[in-house]
C-alpha cells in the first residue's frame, strides 16, 4: 500500500475532483472568451496551466474557477504563465 505525505491527496480523490474543477473552468472560458466547447477544450488542454492543474502536487487545483480563468487568460494573452506564490 502506498503512503502519502500529509499534504498529498489520495490519487483516487484527486482523480474524482479534477473533472469538477476542469468543468467549472471550462464554463468560465466558454462564457468569458465566447468560445465553442471544442475551442475551449483545445486551448485549455494545450496550456501550461492544465499541466500544472493535472499535477496534484502543484496545488493549483486549490484555486477557484475565477482565479484559474484569470491565469488561463493571462497565459493565452501573454504566452506566459505566472503562478502566485502562497
Amino acid at each position: 500500500m502506498k503512503t502519502y505525505g500529509k499534504n498529498q491527496m489520495d490519487k483516487n480523490k484527486f482523480d474524482a475532483l479534477l473533472p469538477l474543477i476542469v468543468a467549472a473552468l471550462m464554463q468560465k472560458i466558454i462564457e468569458q472568451k465566447k468560445l465553442s466547447q471544442d475551442e475551449a477544450f483545445s486551448q485549455l488542454y494545450n496550456s501550461s496551466l492544465y499541466l500544472f492543474l493535472e499535477n496534484e502536487q502543484t496545488k493549483v487545483w486549490h484555486y477557484s474557477a475565477e482565479k484559474l480563468f484569470r491565469l488561463f487568460d493571462e497565459e493565452i494573452s501573454t504566452g506566459k504563465l505566472e503562478l502566485p506564490e502562497y
